[in-house]
């Protein structure tokens, strides 16, 4: 449903509030920010690259999230792919695999496309950093192949602190599972620091992460997994059949972003987190009309609408309600059903400024009108 509800309704003009990624710079101002030059592009020969992905970017990526174990990284198109290879090679019909409620789509269809048995980890579950130890022993068992999460959420912006990342990884591995872990938006945080990649030398786990979140390049179309060296030689007979490899001069340009990560996303997190500010300030002036719970990381959250939480109100209310919003303020929202939540919708501060002022200021007038007139018809 999610990249449905985009394809229909993401179009110029509108004031995109919904979104988890950032600001996506334009490719002069990469360029600038990462020293890329003419003639660097100029001397690129447009040749095949190599399934796991080019030598450069490879370390790039192991520098700063492997320990610099580049055997250890696979390049792909977008975070997507990654997580499809890599699922794909470890899970079988019939595994018991623990998957976060709500989590991004991706993670939790390719587990039921495979036939495994799923185990769902409840959102409530995730508390003050950690998450429920009963939680833990009740889904976590001996014989479970997988667990998958997704730190900080999408789109709950709830997170873990390091002591509940190292709970985490030590009852995972106790059982003998392996710890899938979206890292897609860990280096904007609000609460706690930026959690490390787990297992980045080691162990049974699997890390994905994306330029198209926190750098701000989701045109670039390049995500990565850290994984164990034989799980990712097991992904190359489906990526040999499909997708093959990325383009060399993609691969240029994500070598150099990658080298210049702090400078991308600090720039950007400092953006998101000036719209959090905002925001939590617009969530206080509207507490009679809305409910959140502020996100600990990454850059979206999953307010709530009071009144599409009544009892009477139908789960497809807050569809009509994300559409109406779009009718008559041109701001965008994704409803909640989208992420098994039924009465709120995600809302992310990633975006411009002005632009997320605007959403907004949308909002705030359709709350009030919709206040006024009753549920969304």
């Amino acid at each position: 449903m999610l990249e449905e509800w985009y394809r229909r309704h993401l179009a110029p003009g509108i004031h995109d509030i919904s979104s988890s990624g950032v600001h996506p710079y334009s490719f002069a101002e990469i360029r600038e920010r990462c020293g890329i030059r003419a003639e660097d592009l100029d001397a690129i020969v447009m040749d095949d690259s190599v399934s796991q992905g080019g030598a450069g970017v490879r370390q790039a990526i192991a520098d700063r999230y492997a320990a610099g174990d580049a055997d250890r990284v696979l390049v792909t198109h977008g975070s997507s792919e990654a997580i499809a290879l890599t699922l794909h090679a470890l899970l079988r019909p019939g595994d018991r695999v623990v998957v976060q409620e709500g989590v991004y789509h991706s993670l939790a269809h390719y587990p039921r496309a495979a036939g495994c048995e799923i185990a769902e980890l409840p959102a409530a579950a995730v508390r003050e950093g950690e998450i429920d130890p009963g939680a833990l022993e009740r889904l976590v068992t001996p014989g479970t192949r997988a667990v998958i999460v997704n730190f900080p959420h999408n789109p709950s912006g709830a997170t873990l602190s390091p002591q509940g990342l190292e709970k985490l990884t030590e009852h995972v591995e106790a059982a003998g599972a392996t710890l899938v872990w979206d890292a897609a938006t860990a280096e904007v945080t609000h609460r706690w620091e930026t959690l490390p990649t787990p297992g980045p030398t080691g162990g049974n786990t699997v890390s994905y992460g994306t330029f198209s979140k926190t750098f701000g390049l989701p045109g670039l179309r390049v995500g990565w997994a850290v994984a164990p060296p034989e799980l990712i030689r097991a992904s190359f007979p489906l990526r040999d059949r499909t997708t093959l490899f990325l383009s060399p001069l993609v691969e240029l340009i994500a070598e150099r972003a990658m080298r210049h990560a702090d400078r991308l996303i600090g720039a950007r997190a400092a953006e998101a987190r000036r719209n959090l500010a905002r925001l939590t300030d617009w969530a206080a002036a509207h507490a009679d009309l809305v409910h959140w719970t502020p996100p600990e990381g990454g850059v979206c959250a999953l307010p709530v609408f009071r009144k599409l939480a009544d009892a009477d109100a139908p789960p497809e209310a807050v569809e009509r309600f994300c559409l109406e919003l779009l009718d008559r303020h041109r701001t965008l929202l994704v409803p909640g059903t989208a992420f098994g939540a039924p009465h709120g919708a995600r809302l992310g501060f990633g975006g411009p400024e002005e632009s997320f002022r605007a959403g907004l200021a949308g909002l705030s007038a359709f709350l009030r009108e919709h206040a006024t007139t009753g549920a969304a018809r």
